[in-house]
């Protein structure tokens, strides 16, 4: 994600005192078709500090795919506990 500008700051804040029925849509087209979106795609979750042992190989295949190896931890763990919490719902 992109940092906001100061512009772009001064353009919402102006915006947020707005009333809805005040707020100028019309550039904006009425989405009709949501098959695509993604839930939770903005949701950022609070990231709180650990220290895990992993083991070697793990790490080194985790790090040989680039940077961003933590994310990739997280991804991963994120993926097992949805799919496990989806397989409790059924």
């Amino acid at each position: 994600m992109t940092k906001v500008t100061r512009r772009q700051k001064k353009e919402l804040a102006a915006v947020a005192v707005l009333r809805d029925a005040q707020i100028d849509f019309s550039d904006a087209p009425e989405v009709r078709e949501w098959s695509r979106a993604v839930v939770g795609k903005f949701y950022r979750p609070i990231k709180k500090s650990l220290t895990i042992r992993l083991d070697a190989d793990v790490l080194a295949w985790l790090k040989a795919q680039g940077r961003g190896y933590q994310t990739r931890i997280n991804q991963l763990l994120r993926a097992a506990m949805d799919s496990r919490s989806r397989r409790r719902r059924a």
